[in-house]
């Protein structure tokens, strides 16, 4: 045991693995944060579409030779948002185009789209472990630039901001939209407001756990917080408790045993799930 505290602080000596645990955490906070609101709307499939937007984005990015993705996937991604919100009830030969079916044509598309494009112009001799990397997160964390932590930082700080400047009308949005317009909030502008701060969650987060696992820091959290406690608050909090400890919990495992990080933080996730399912079914 002393082998194993010993071989931590050797590791938290360098300022890589810092690094990765400011980004991991306030990553993970934000994003579990945002979960709970988008899986009681049930639409949490979002976070699977913008994910791919990501991933599409991230490869012209690789194809241009841009070594900070961000500025190419950050803008990309909001703007996919607010098409998506926007078009999700647009008019098609007389047919709306439902939000899910929406989510699953931007999705397919973008995906599809990002593959080509790493076919025809591989941004390195290897693409399998370039797609790798992209989709799964892989060691991606461990290697952040300073200047890549100072923005993760500077927007989940301002993603935290803006949630509790606006948690009592992003709590009304949740369980009652017509309610809240009743009082006087505008839905169109507090729904616009979620759909862009998920997208930057989902930007900052393909460096964590990759593009295909981003939707996995939106829902675990938040469904492993509603099966222990049933008050909006108390399950905020809760999913914000437990997004922090997966991530730190995730990122440590994956230093010591060279497991990639994604995968590894998904993984406790997943474990922490079935522990508060079983805790739930006990306190019923």
């Amino acid at each position: 045991m002393m082998d194993l505290f010993q071989k931590l602080d050797m590791y938290f000596q360098y300022p890589f693995v810092r690094h990765a645990l400011i980004v991991g955490v306030l990553i993970s906070l934000c994003a579990s944060l945002l979960g709970v609101s988008l899986v009681l709307k049930r639409f949490s499939l979002i976070g699977e579409g913008l994910s791919h937007v990501a991933f599409g984005l991230s490869t012209i990015a690789g194809v241009l030779n841009i070594t900070d993705d961000i500025f190419v996937v950050l803008p990309g991604t909001i703007l996919c948002a607010i098409l998506l919100l926007k078009g999700s009830g647009r008019r098609i030969k007389g047919k709306s185009i439902a939000g899910d079916a929406a989510i699953a044509m931007i999705s397919v598309g973008a995906m599809s789209t990002g593959y080509l494009l790493m076919n025809f112009f591989p941004p390195s001799s290897n693409m399998a472990v370039d797609v790798c990397i992209t989709l799964f997160g892989s060691t991606s964390i461990l290697t952040l630039q300073l200047r890549e932590v100072i923005l993760c930082v500077v927007l989940s700080i301002a993603v935290l901001i803006i949630y509790f400047l606006f948690y009592h009308k992003i709590f009304a949005l949740t369980f009652d939209e017509n309610f809240a317009m009743a009082t006087g909030v505008n839905i169109k502008s507090y729904n616009l407001l979620v759909a862009i701060v998920v997208a930057v969650i989902i930007s900052l987060a393909i460096n964590l756990v990759g593009s295909l696992l981003i939707s996995a820091l939106i829902v675990f959290p938040a469904l492993s917080a509603m099966r222990v406690f049933k008050s909006f608050k108390a399950v905020v909090i809760c999913a914000g408790l437990v997004s922090v400890l997966c991530a730190v919990v995730g990122i440590l495992i994956a230093i010591l045993a060279g497991s990639p990080v994604g995968p590894t933080i998904v993984a406790a996730n997943i474990f922490v799930f079935f522990l508060c399912w079983v805790v739930g079914g006990i306190r019923k």
